[in-house]
């Protein structure tokens, strides 16, 4: 027997399903535009993409699909159909309250964007990229305003990435973390131990390709379904049919590089871990930024810069390297976990200090959105809130406010969720300690398949079926919160430096 709603359900999914090929489709040109794209190509591109946000809009937007939601919203719905016209909802509520001109002209603007930040990088140059950003203030201001313009419009823009958890939430993890970490991290400037740096020569991007494509490899990346490619900025995209990883290379630092893409690789096995039958459904997407870095964060940092991982991996390293030993895998874990307060760049930064550069870019970005803060003024400001928290200031705009990729997109909300996510990935990551036998022995005899597939069946094969709360908790077996990330922090840096805070 159908369930109640069964024609309305079915003609709802198949135009969302539409909405989700739009939205992959921009996915893959955002790439391309990033990656491959000819430097001319902009205007067309921006046109193309445009082009696929205002289709999506008037789905979204169309008033039969408004009436498929209110005659399922009055049935009694299983808990998957239900989860899935819940987050539907949740998604047509905020393009309903959006005009289709304003969705055309954010869209516009972030692709053009993009090459203006290029431009003003390459030229260490603000001021080419300020008109610009001044206008993605402009617009995500009134994006946020026409969503709710009775409530704090970071705050709406922050739901754009993590629906559930709310601001305060994220306020709260933020200022715990600057409270336990920036003692943590004096006590390690005044230790005694220096944590070595065993790559005393330059590694040429060939030589640091071969090895991102081993930890891929090692790590169990299904090239089938992804690539690896060099962009300005690291990132990932698309399906569980279809997930890329993109890395850069700095000759000075390889294990940046390996890290970055470690990094990627998490967030892409998250993309490939979701269901492929529910491709096109809130139960085939992810269920947002938090968990997206949190898988992201743990590859990268409990994975990554394991001691597990060192003893397999520096054969992998010692193969490509000349001047790297195969038994220095504890010179090399402790090389890839050295604590450097000043480190200007978010994406080099250590487990410790990359907070305090998040701390930084949300303070500057609430200040911004709440017009509290002239765009003009950024590169102080930014260089000012670097000298205090990390006791270091940049010399050029690419070490400080354009070295991020995210205001050029518009993304204005987005980098709480790095902490956040970093805070999860501790919880989930001590969750599937207690329940896989000897993973730190599977590590690092090279065998990471367990943890994935864990990760799989706690996380990845839900979807959006969960709100995020429910999720940790379901997953971990107790509510989110900071707790085991701090005991994270305190047993492994007390180890390394010999530290008690």
């Amino acid at each position: 027997m159908d369930e109640p709603g069964s024609a309305a359900y079915e003609d709802l999914c198949e135009q969302y399903g539409q909405v989700v090929a739009l939205q992959d489709a921009g996915e893959v040109l955002g790439w391309d535009q990033q990656v491959m794209m000819p430097p001319a190509g902009t205007p067309a591109r921006t046109k193309q993409r445009s082009t696929l946000s205002t289709l999506e809009h008037d789905l979204l937007t169309d008033p039969q699909l408004e009436d498929w939601l209110e005659t399922l919203e009055r049935e009694n719905l299983s808990e998957e159909r239900a989860a899935e016209v819940r987050e539907i909802r949740r998604v047509q509520t905020r393009q309903a309250a959006v005009p289709r001109d304003l969705v055309e002209a954010r869209s516009e603007t972030s692709s053009e964007a993009l090459d203006v930040w290029q431009e003003a990088r390459s030229e260490e140059d603000f001021s080419i990229f300020e008109p610009v950003l001044e206008r993605q203030v402009e617009l995500a201001r009134e994006y946020a305003a026409q969503i709710d313009p009775d409530r704090d419009p970071y705050a709406v823009l922050f739901e754009e990435y993590e629906p559930y958890l709310g601001l305060e939430t994220a306020e709260q993890i933020l200022t715990r973390l600057r409270e336990a970490l920036v003692p943590r991290i004096e006590a390690i400037r005044e230790s005694d131990v220096t944590l070595p740096d065993p790559f005393t020569e330059p590694v040429d991007a060939a030589t640091q390709e071969a090895l991102a494509r081993d930890a891929l490899d090692v790590l169990g990346y299904d090239w089938d379904r992804g690539r690896l490619d060099t962009a300005p900025h690291p990132f990932s995209t698309g399906t569980q049919f279809d997930a890329r990883v993109t890395t850069r290379f700095d000759e000075a630092e390889p294990l940046s590089s390996l890290l970055s893409t470690i990094h990627e690789f998490g967030h892409a096995r998250y993309t490939l871990g979701l269901p492929d039958d529910a491709y096109g459904s809130p139960l085939g997407q992810d269920r947002g930024l938090t968990v997206h870095e949190s898988q992201s964060r743990l590859w990268e940092n409990h994975v990554g810069r394991s001691r597990s991982f060192w003893q397999h991996f520096a054969e992998r390293v010692a193969d490509r390297v000349q001047a790297i030993d195969p038994d220095e895998g504890e010179t090399l874990y402790r090389a890839v976990n050295r604590v450097e307060p000043d480190s200007l760049i978010r994406v080099e930064a250590d487990e410790l200090t990359y907070h305090l550069h998040i701390v930084l870019r949300f303070e500057i970005e609430r200040d911004l959105i709440a017009g509290e803060l002239d765009v003009a003024d950024v590169p102080a400001v930014w260089n000012e809130k670097m000298e205090h928290y990390l006791g270091v200031r940049p010399e050029q705009p690419s070490e400080g406010a354009l070295q991020d990729i995210h205001w050029s997109h518009g993304n204005f909300g987005y980098f709480p969720t790095y902490s956040l996510g970093s805070v999860l990935a501790a919880q989930l990551h001590g969750a599937a300690t207690a329940d896989i036998p000897d993973m730190g022995a599977s590590i690092a005899s090279g065998e990471s398949e367990p943890l994935a597939e864990w990760l799989e069946t706690a996380i990845h094969r839900h979807g959006r079926h969960y709100r995020t709360g429910a999720l940790i908790e379901q997953a971990t077996g107790r509510a989110f919160t900071v707790d085991p990330f701090i005991e994270y922090v305190d047993g492994k840096f007390g180890d390394l430096y010999g530290i008690e805070v």
